[in-house]
């Protein structure tokens, strides 16, 4: 494939990522998420079969980036993993109460709105859950491992909780415009993993998404 076929189809989903992040999938048509990457319309079907395919794969490349972020994150030298975990919800908060770019918070976006519309799209946002609860999970043993955590419970149930705390935790924020879900969820992460270690934690003044 050469370098212009490549530019267009990132194209399509950079701008599809940015303008879906904003107003969700079923609302926006391709022509608009065309003309914002200025592709002709006869670029995406070389590149997706239908609109459905396109949020596939959309998805699966939002939480490859997702999920080498979060690597990045955990494998920083010098921090124990309570406190790598402590930046990863910080990071989770600044996403969701800055100016930041809507696309970057599918997850929370789509989860609701395409699982009961899209059975691939479902599956897309199933695996990618998954890497991410995995991910937890391998950083919530390692800081057993590294004495910085202690809790009660298999590092594999511990994570899903807490994911499934702070996506629910999002959608509340969506909800009520303010912090207070986020200051709530963070109050209670801290109570699970078992940790005197005492972070501070910055919020935006913005009212999320």
């Amino acid at each position: 494939m050469n370098h212009p076929s490549k530019s267009a189809r990132q194209a399509i989903l950079e701008r599809g990522q940015s303008i879906v992040g904003a107003k969700g999938f079923s609302a926006v048509g391709l022509n608009e998420i065309l003309q914002a990457a200025e592709v002709p319309k006869g670029s995406f079907y070389h590149y997706f079969n239908s609109k459905d395919a396109f949020g596939v794969v959309l998805l699966d490349t939002y939480f490859d980036h997702y999920v080498q972020s979060m690597q990045d994150l955990f494998d920083q030298p010098g921090l124990s993993h309570h406190a790598k975990l402590m930046r990863y919800w910080q990071c989770w908060i600044d996403n969701h109460t800055g100016c930041t770019d809507a696309g970057k918070c599918l997850a929370v976006k789509l989860g609701a709105e395409v699982s009961d519309l899209s059975e691939p799209m479902r599956l897309a946002l199933q695996r990618g859950t998954a890497r991410t609860i995995e991910l937890l999970a391998v950083a919530l043993q390692r800081g057993v491992e590294d004495g910085s955590l202690t809790f009660g419970q298999a590092p594999q149930n511990l994570a899903q909780r807490l994911y499934a705390l702070w996506l629910g935790t999002s959608v509340m924020a969506k909800i009520t415009r303010t912090t207070a879900p986020f200051a709530e969820a963070l109050l209670l992460t801290r109570q699970l993993l078992g940790s005197s270690e005492n972070p501070v934690i910055h919020f935006d003044r913005g009212t999320g998404k």
